[in-house]
């Protein structure tokens, strides 16, 4: 039987004093402006870096300029380019989420930057990413309201993403990560604040965490081949997640090794936010005993490199 969450009445959905506690509970755990604005320093001198929004917060105590949101593209920017969305961090606390978007910057090999528009923005949700959380500071999950933009996370995104002179987005790689703590602490509080029933045997509906790289494709437009070349590219980092026995990782059937497919437009997942031709969402487990913070992050470089390369040798431009 599972323990009730620490926060709220069991079946009954939160209200504005719950999501109070609920912020009042977290805390500032590691620095933004460190881990992440301060590597956008060293990338002036090769792409245009921007900044294209900031967090308004929960309250007046919190200054806009606290949490302002940058994208990284490259320079040169041209129609008669493909265009790719890279984009990390939508869930604050996938660390290598962030820090693999800002590796791939950082080690990005030429042949990307002649061949494509890159558009690249390594940390969707900052207060999340400080505070090691999976919602924003409202309690809402930013990587489900992307169909609506119910967040200012997804919002300013979607904002960001509508601006860009794109006809078509090619291919959109969007980096998060599995983590144990989706099944100790972030599933649990969405039972809570959703006011959900947990199951017959009293527990939260949470399949094992899968200990290794997978990725999400979009069930109404999966693109096969490609989501195999993001999975081949990374074989070579780090090992792959096998399904359980059900043949499932997370609850959902595997369609080819290492690969499950969801609706994404429908989930509202940032994955749609581009409507891209070639669209992909991996996920790599950090508290792995066969993984490490430097894995992770290689993981997450070598699956965009992956899909780029797929791209480049198939002749998809």
């Amino acid at each position: 039987m599972a323990t009730p969450y620490r926060i709220g009445t069991p079946g009954t959905p939160w209200g504005d004093k719950e999501r109070a506690d609920w912020l009042a509970s977290t805390e500032v755990q590691r620095s933004y402006t460190a881990d992440v604005l301060d590597k956008l320093t060293a990338l002036h001198d090769r792409f245009e870096v921007r900044e294209y929004g900031a967090l308004s917060g929960p309250s007046k105590a919190w200054p806009r300029d606290r949490y302002p949101l940058f994208s990284v593209r490259t320079k040169g920017w041209s129609a008669a380019k493909p265009s790719v969305l890279v984009t990390g961090g939508v869930h604050g606390y996938e660390t290598s989420g962030v820090q693999g978007a800002l590796q791939f910057l950082h080690t990005l090999p030429d042949r990307f930057v002649e061949r494509f528009n890159l558009l690249v923005c390594p940390c969707v949700s900052p207060w999340g990413y400080e505070t090691i959380q999976r919602w924003n500071a409202f309690a809402v999950d930013p990587n489900r309201s992307f169909a609506d933009g119910s967040s200012e996370e997804s919002k300013a995104l979607i904002e960001l993403v509508a601006s860009m002179e794109v006809e078509r987005w090619l291919v959109h790689v969007d980096l998060h990560e599995t983590t144990d703590a989706d099944k100790l602490e972030f599933r649990p509080a969405k039972f809570a604040r959703d006011g959900l029933a947990l199951d017959a045997a009293g527990a939260y509906f949470v399949s094992a965490i899968p200990d290794g790289f997978y990725v999400v494709g979009d069930s109404l437009n999966p693109q096969p081949s490609f989501q195999a070349a993001v999975i081949d590219a990374v074989k070579r980092v780090t090992h792959i997640a096998p399904p359980d026995e059900a043949g499932n990782i997370i609850g959902s059937p595997i369609v080819q090794e290492g690969v499950i497919n969801y609706p994404v437009k429908e989930l509202g997942l940032c994955a749609s936010v581009a409507a891209a031709a070639y669209c992909t969402t991996t996920e790599v487990y950090p508290d792995s005993p066969r993984a490490s913070d430097q894995i992770c992050n290689d993981a997450q470089v070598a699956a965009i490199t992956g899909a780029l390369d797929f791209l480049l040798n198939e002749g998809i431009t």
